[in-house]
This record gives C-alpha cells, structure tokens and sequence, in this order.
C-alpha cells in the first residue's frame, strides 16, 4: 500500500497562506490543492468540504490563542492575559492576523460537522468562564457589568491596540503593551 502524499496538517497549512495572504474568502478547495499540487479526491479524503476545512483552521488557531490567555486567568494575572494579545500575536502574526483581523463567521458560511460545533462551543464557554471568573476576582462579581468591563479590559482594548499594527503586517511594537498596562490599570485599578 504507498503512503498518504499529504495530510490534515499540510491542507491546513495551505488554507492558513491562503488566508492570510488574501482573506478567507481566497481559500476554496481548488486554490488549496493547486497550492498543494494535491488530487481534489486526497482534500475529500480528510474534509467534507471547504467549511470543515476553514472551521478547523479557525479553531485551531482559537485553542491556541487561548492556551495563554487561560494560563494566565488561572494564574490570577489578569494583567498577563490582557497582555497575551500582543504577546502572542508577535511570535504568530500570520496566526494573529487570521484570528483577530477576520470573524470566525469569515471561516465558515455553511453547517459545520458536529464535532468541530462541539469543539467551537467548548472554545466560547472557556473564553466566557475566564471573563466571569475574572470578573469575580477583580470586581467582587461577575454580573452583567463586571463582565462587560472584563470583557473590555481582557479581549477588546488588547485587540484594539494590536489591530492596526496587524493590518499592516507587522508585530505589534512594544507601546501597545503599555497602552495596554495603562488602560488595565485604569480599569481594575
């Protein structure tokens, strides 16, 4: 029996180039097998369609975003997780760029297989449980404002800052992490 030419790993990383050179919207199954030089039967084979494939690649890029920002909340450094951002998004700008310039709705249109809507689901309610248990830690509860400050200070101001730098292409640079600091601090206090 010969062996398998390519894998789930080298569609995926097709579909990641692709992306981020010209957007989600530039990934179908035939730019991604001409970029592979891959029968269209080897795609088949590993996804049921572009939306499994773009699902998977924006959730694997999610889980590992937020392999560091869950460390830190659990940590107890809200501070570091603010500052994940930026960190990260300098040792993964093309990853960085994938996940905070685009919508996971830009991945994928249609149904989803049920494993990758469990995956997603497990993703969102860990993302949600660190906002709250946040919330709790630094306001002294996790209600319906304290998590809407959570929410500010831990995801939307750090993707504010690095935005910019991410649209251009380049690592955020160091002053991001101090508007960061500043705008946390001035928030949790």
């Amino acid at each position: 029996m010969g062996r398998a030419l390519f894998d789930n790993a080298d569609f995926l990383g097709a579909a990641r180039s692709l992306a981020g050179e010209r957007g989600p919207a530039a990934v179908t199954i035939d730019s991604v097998t001409q970029r592979l030089k891959a029968p269209k039967g080897s795609f088949y084979y590993r996804f049921a369609s572009r939306d499994a494939l773009l699902g998977e690649l924006w959730l694997e890029t999610a889980l590992a975003y937020q392999q560091g920002f869950v460390a830190a909340i659990e940590a107890g450094d809200g501070l570091a997780a603010a500052l994940h951002t930026p960190a990260w998004a300098r040792f993964n700008l093309e990853d960085a760029r994938l996940l905070l310039l685009y919508s996971r709705h830009d991945f994928v249109h249609g149904d989803w297989p049920a494993a990758l809507k469990r995956g997603v689901d497990d993703q969102a309610r860990r993302f949600e449980a660190c906002l709250k248990r946040f919330a709790r830690d630094a306001f002294g509860r996790a209600g319906p404002a304290q998590y809407r400050r959570a929410a500010f200070v831990l995801a939307e101001a750090p993707l504010a800052a690095v935005k910019t730098h991410l649209r251009r292409g380049e690592p955020p640079p160091p002053l991001v992490d101090e508007l960061i600091t500043k705008t946390y601090h001035a928030i949790v206090g």
